[in-house]
């Protein structure tokens, strides 16, 4: 089993982070950090690393249904979604499958849950185009 799925556009970084934003908000996802790791990473260590953003983004109804069913599912909150550019006008879009990263939880009401947002975020990554 993946632990994400992803998709290539031939688009901007700046247009593919937009689009990505928009196609979150379209599912019920709001944005709530951005991790820009290229000038993290040129910040901490020197290093110049390829346009990289990690949006962490949360449907907040159905967190609110995993956290009532699991009360430490904050641990694995929010769910990311990957912008990075592999060559000028060449970004790939990736999001987690939360139903791999919560395979190891054995409650059947956080799974279903999992499946539910896994469908949601399949339609993010397929949207941006």
């Amino acid at each position: 089993m993946t632990y994400h799925f992803s998709k290539t556009v031939d688009m901007p970084f700046d247009a593919a982070v937009t689009a990505v934003t928009a196609a979150l908000q379209k599912h019920g996802f709001g944005v709530l950090t951005q991790i820009d790791v290229k000038e993290t990473l040129g910040k901490k260590i020197g290093v110049d690393f390829r346009p990289y953003l990690i949006l962490g983004a949360c449907n907040p109804k159905l967190a609110y249904e995993a956290l009532t069913l699991e009360d430490k599912i904050g641990t694995m909150l929010p769910c990311n979604v990957v912008v990075q550019q592999h060559d000028p006008g060449v970004v790939e879009i990736s999001a987690v499958d939360p139903v791999a990263s919560m395979a190891s939880i054995e409650n059947p009401g956080l799974g279903a849950v999992a499946g539910k947002v896994r469908e949601l975020l399949r339609q993010v990554v397929a949207d941006v185009a």
